[in-house]
């Protein structure tokens, strides 16, 4: 008989996923020393990072619409609620409220008016927090690009000319008491600013979009203003009655360029505290685990 010599089995090639076959009794186990394959990748190779759970702005500390604050370096962990502070913010508007007989009411007052684009700012802003809804939080943001300025521009020249002559900005009949005045015309500048630098997306106004924008808010207050001393008999500044009509053209021109100056102040602020939310390394926990997302573009 010819000896019948047994064949000799195939090695099998080595799999990523390499198990023996589920047999009856057995169980499929992973089998042990299995090579691991790596894709060289080329150089200067920049893994694609995960999408962020908002749509927030890259740049934008923390996350807005919210129902609570998250700092964009750990994008999962609340720190605190955010509506409660829109919220603090729209009581210190209201309780700063005050109307007249005389036509226009105290609406005749900038600072009045600066007020009421405050109050409609934080309302979209705590309406867009309840409701997570974008199209609201862009309405807050448009009329950020108004109020904001607006708000610090009516602070500066306050406080600036009533350092130097009170009698100029507060009639005679006007007691503030210092929390009330704090509240005119600080707190609205303060709210709207730190609003803007830490929980909404950049500006994408420029100079002479802002310089407009200003110029027509000066205008109409100026137009506004004459209305009401027509119907009145008198400026709600003492300051505007010591000008004349020229000068008063000259002290409006110069706030709508100090406006437009603010804007773009602003919008360089936040930049400059902005500016490393694509570059510095962002540790978030996404689907149970934590990963390390490497920083985007290098510094430019």
């Amino acid at each position: 008989m010819a000896s019948h010599k047994p064949s000799q089995a195939k090695p099998s090639q080595p799999n990523s996923k390499s198990s023996s076959q589920t047999q009856k009794g057995t169980t499929m186990q992973v089998t042990p020393g299995t090579p691991k394959f790596e894709i060289p990748l080329p150089p200067g190779y920049k893994t694609q990072q995960m999408p962020m759970p908002s749509a927030r702005h890259p740049l934008q500390r923390f996350g807005a619409p919210s129902r609570g604050m998250r700092n964009s370096d750990f994008e999962d962990e609340m720190l605190t609620s955010d509506p409660p502070r829109q919220a603090a913010g729209l009581s210190s508007f209201a309780g700063s409220f005050k109307f007249n007989a005389s036509y226009g009411w105290h609406f005749q007052y900038l600072t009045i008016i600066g007020l009421t684009l405050a109050s409609l700012t934080f309302l979209c802003g705590s309406l867009a927090d309840i409701t997570l809804s974008r199209p609201i939080f862009r309405t807050k943001n448009i009329l950020s690009i108004c109020s904001a300025p607006l708000a610090v521009l009516i602070s500066s020249l306050y406080w600036g000319i009533k350092s130097i002559d009170a009698s100029l900005v507060v009639p005679e009949w006007a007691i503030l008491d210092p929390l009330v005045d704090i509240g005119f015309h600080a707190i609205p500048a303060l709210a709207l600013t730190l609003d803007l630098l830490f929980f909404s997306p950049p500006w994408t106004i420029d100079l002479s979009a802002a310089f407009l924008l200003s110029s027509f808010l000066a205008g109409t207050y100026w137009f506004w203003v004459e209305l009401c001393f027509t119907k009145n008999g008198f400026y709600p500044y003492p300051l505007f009655e010591q000008l004349s009509t020229p000068w008063r053209g000259v002290l409006f021109t110069g706030c709508a360029v100090a406006m437009a100056g603010v804007t773009v102040v602003l919008k360089g602020v936040y930049g400059v505290l902005n500016r490393g939310g694509k570059g510095r390394g962002v540790k978030r926990v996404l689907r149970g685990r934590e990963q390390k997302v490497g920083g985007g573009e290098k510094g430019r």
